[in-house]
C-alpha cells in the first residue's frame, strides 16, 4: 500500500541521493526519501525524534563512530534520537530500483506530552521508574500492526482530508506510544532477568521467558504473581500491553526470527519454538512480521 501511495506522489528527482518529498503537520512532518544511486557515508542528523520505516532497498547505518552498525531493511523501524548523527550507506540503490524510506519527524514537546499522559494513566509503581523516552537508537523489525499504522500515516499525510490534522494527531500519538512501550518492555524484560524476585510481575515475566516452549497455566501464573486472576490480567496488560499468552507468542516468534537468520530450516524452527505444526507457525509468523517465514529466511540469505 505504501508503495502505491508513494508512486502517485513521485516527481522527477532533484537529487539522486536522499531526494526528499515533505508533508507537514502541526508538530510533525513526514518525509519520503528516495535514493537512485549507490552511495556511502551520507550524514544525517535531526534536532527532533525521527521515526524511520524502510519501504524498498537497503541501507547500512553507522553510528557512534562505527561502534553501532546495522542493515536497515523493509518492514523494519529505525528511530533516531534528537541530535544523534548517523552515516548511511546505500549499497543497492539504482534508477530502476531506488532505496526508499519514510521518516516521521516528531517534536520533543509532543513526545513529552504523551510521556506525561502515560505516567498519569499507567504509572510503573513497582519499578521506581517513570515512563520516559530513552534517547537511544532503536532498530527493530516491526510487527504487522506497526506496518498497518505506517500505511495509515502515509495515507493521512498525503491526502487532502477535511479532518487531516486531527487524524494525523491520533496516528502520531499511537506511533509514539508504540515506541515508548517497546522501550519500556525491553527494560522490564531486562529487569526481570536481573531481579526475578523484585515483584510478582517480574517473577511471571522471568518464568514465561524460561518456559517459552510450554503452554501457560494462568492459575499457576496468578500464584506466582501473588494476585487474583482479575488483578493479574489487569496489571499484566496495563504494563506489558498484551495478555500473558500474547506475550508468550511474541517471544516465541522473536526467537523464531533469530533462528531463521542463522539458516535453520522452517520445520526445525517451528517445533523448536513450541508450535505443533508448520501451518500454524507460518500463519502466526506472517501475522506478526508481515511476511512468511520463507520470505524472511530468503531475505536474510540475499542480504
Amino acid at each position: 500500500m505504501i508503495r502505491d501511495i508513494l508512486e502517485s506522489q513521485r516527481k522527477a528527482p532533484q537529487l539522486l541521493v536522499e531526494n526528499k518529498i515533505s508533508f507537514a503537520a502541526a508538530d510533525s512532518e513526514l518525509g519520503i526519501y528516495d535514493t537512485f544511486e549507490q552511495a556511502s557515508r551520507i550524514k544525517l542528523v535531526s534536532d527532533q525524534l525521527l521515526f524511520c520505516g524502510m519501504v524498498t532497498g537497503k541501507k547500512v547505518i553507522h553510528a557512534h563512530s562505527d561502534a553501532f552498525e546495522c542493515e536497515f531493511l523493509p518492514h523494519e523501524s529505525f528511530v533516531m534520537a534528537p541530535n544523534s548523527p548517523i552515516e548511511i550507506d546505500f549499497p543497492t540503490a539504482s534508477m530502476t530500483s531506488p532505496t526508499t524510506c519514510l521518516a516521521i519527524e516528531i517534536s520533543t514537546e509532543r513526545v513529552n506530552k504523551i510521556v506525561n499522559g502515560l505516567n498519569a494513566d499507567t504509572p510503573l509503581l513497582n519499578y521506581g521508574k517513570d515512563w520516559q523516552y530513552d534517547a537511544n537508537l532503536v532498530h527493530t523489525h516491526h510487527n504487522g500492526q506497526t506496518q498497518a499504522l505506517l500505511n495509515r500515516i502515509v495515507q493521512i499525510y498525503t491526502e487532502n482530508h477535511q479532518d487531516r490534522s486531527f487524524m494525523i494527531d491520533l496516528a502520531v500519538t499511537e506511533l509514539i506510544v508504540r515506541l515508548l512501550r517497546h522501550q519500556t518492555r525491553e527494560f522490564l524484560i531486562a529487569h526481570s532477568s536481573a531481579l526475578p524476585d523484585h515483584n510478582g510481575l517480574n517473577a511471571v515475566i522471568s518464568y514465561i521467558r524460561e518456559n517459552l516452549h510450554n503452554s501457560l497455566n494462568i492459575d499457576d501464573l496468578c500464584k506466582l504473581a501473588c494476585m487474583s486472576r482479575t488483578k493479574f490480567f489487569a496489571e499484566f496488560k496495563q504494563i506489558l500491553g498484551c495478555t500473558p499468552n500474547d506475550f508468550l507468542y511474541q517471544l516465541r516468534l522473536k526467537e523464531a526470527a533469530q533462528m531463521l537468520k542463522t539458516g535453520e530450516t522452517i520445520t526445525r524452527v517451528c517445533f523448536a519454538t513450541g508450535y505443533a505444526n508448520t501451518s500454524h507457525f507460518s500463519r502466526s509468523f506472517k501475522s506478526f512480521y508481515g511476511m512468511s517465514p520463507s520470505h524472511y529466511k530468503n531475505r536474510q540469505a540475499i542480504n
